[in-house]
């Protein structure tokens, strides 16, 4: 059966807030306190060029690499799915019914071997009583 695909959300790209750390509007990274302003314009200009260079980069670069790394990041995540599906699921089951089997085995060792030693010497040191002087 065919895996419908989900619709793409063009407006709000970051639905799960994976990258909401990542601030970069001006006034998240610059910001002037009281008694430390610049001129008016010197302060407009500044945010025109901050976003005026952010978007220009952040385009620029999206343009150039963001399709390559999508795939990359495409199949690095495949691989990992692989890796699991195939590879580690399958040996933790192994690991589990091997260690299953020897958990049986130790734990009889313990109730047959270890378990009346232990209960011999609670016996012994039970009889043992202290009073306070």
């Amino acid at each position: 059966m065919a895996q419908e695909q989900k619709e793409l959300d063009m407006v709000d790209r970051d639905p799960n807030g994976i990258n909401s750390h990542v601030k970069v509007a001006f006034e998240d990274v610059l910001a002037e306190p009281d008694g430390a302003h610049s001129i008016d314009c010197v302060w407009l200009c500044s945010y025109s060029c901050f976003n005026c260079g952010k978007n220009c980069c952040y385009k620029l670069m999206t343009t150039l690499c963001g399709m390559c790394l999508a795939l990359a990041w495409g199949c690095e995540f495949a691989l990992i799915t692989f890796q699991q599906v195939w590879c580690v699921t399958p040996s933790l089951r192994i690991f589990g019914i091997c260690m299953g089997c020897m958990q049986k085995f130790f734990g009889t060792f313990m109730s047959c071997c270890l378990a009346p030693i232990c209960e011999t010497v609670g016996l012994c040191f039970s009889n043992i009583t202290v009073k306070n002087a």
